[in-house]
């Protein structure tokens, strides 16, 4: 399932108007764990599969649940 903010969020420093699409999906690397998103300025493409990694918190909440299985 993809995402979209399609309201997007104004970055005042550049003054473009920033949108993210992503497939929601988890991703491990080896030593991080990231969703891929694609990111548009103003709907332009800037970064395809960007890699947005998760914050310690969610990483620490997945890890204990695969834990208890």
């Amino acid at each position: 399932m993809t995402t979209t903010t399609p309201e997007g969020h104004l970055i005042p420093g550049i003054g473009v108007i920033e949108t993210v699409e992503s497939d929601n999906v988890l991703r491990w690397d080896g030593n991080n764990l990231y969703v891929e998103q694609d990111v548009f300025h103003n709907g332009q493409l800037v970064h395809r599969r960007y890699r947005k990694r998760v914050t310690k918190s969610v990483a620490q909440a997945i890890a204990a649940m695969l834990a208890q299985h």
